[in-house]
């Protein structure tokens, strides 16, 4: 089994944390989305998506998208569990995991890749080159703002995003945060909820690695 990674981007850094927190090692295939390898006609083999990460099994099985990878990990190395320990906690995992990306992340990148120089024609990821919409940047500024306030609010009464126990929701939203400083988003003095949160997962070993 090993990891198609890049050390510099936020997705797969999710999928290494969560391997941490697991206490699992297993080997890193560097992919340099900086020189565009990703998209090259070798990588387009192993994920036609062009992203990163991807999970490559020992049978030669290929799976993308994190929670997928994520889910798979977690039903070979159950222990500690970072996807919820019953069916109502494993639905709250997944629940404020796609929040997060579709509230938090996906503002986030919304700003950067409609803004920054190199991305001119990779205004979202994938095979397909896309021009900046520089309209938009405005637009995931306060997108990721106010998410941002959703989960001080959230974290107001539990230690971690979930509720008592640390998960996978944790985890993306942990990047979330670390992503927001590429748009000098970070958290206010009034968000002390997630302040709170932060500099608690911030010292977790997983995060620490």
């Amino acid at each position: 089994m090993k990891l198609y990674d890049c050390a510099t981007a936020p997705s797969p850094q999710r999928v290494r944390i969560f391997l941490a927190e697991k206490g699992v090692d297993i080997p890193l295939v560097a992919v340099n989305l900086r020189e565009g390898e990703q998209l090259g006609e070798a990588f387009r083999k192993i994920n036609p998506d062009c992203t990163v990460p991807v999970l490559e099994l020992d049978d030669g099985t290929m799976i993308s998208e994190i929670f997928a990878i994520c889910l798979y990990l977690e039903s070979q190395y159950p222990e500690p569990a970072l996807m919820g320990r019953n069916s109502v906690e494993r639905a709250m995992v997944a629940m404020w995991n796609t929040k997060i990306e579709q509230n938090g992340i996906a503002a986030l990148a919304e700003i950067l890749r409609n803004r920054a120089k190199g991305m001119q024609d990779r205004a979202l990821t994938g095979p397909i080159n896309l021009a900046q919409i520089p309209q938009l940047v405005a637009r995931g500024r306060i997108r990721a703002e106010a998410f941002f306030d959703r989960l001080d609010d959230q974290l107001r009464d539990s230690a971690y995003v979930t509720g008592d126990q640390f998960s996978m929701a944790d985890i993306t939203a942990y990047v979330m945060v670390e992503f927001a400083g590429w748009s000098k988003i970070s958290i206010k003095e009034s968000q002390e909820n997630l302040q709170r949160w932060y500099n608690t997962v911030s010292k977790r070993p997983g995060t620490m690695a």
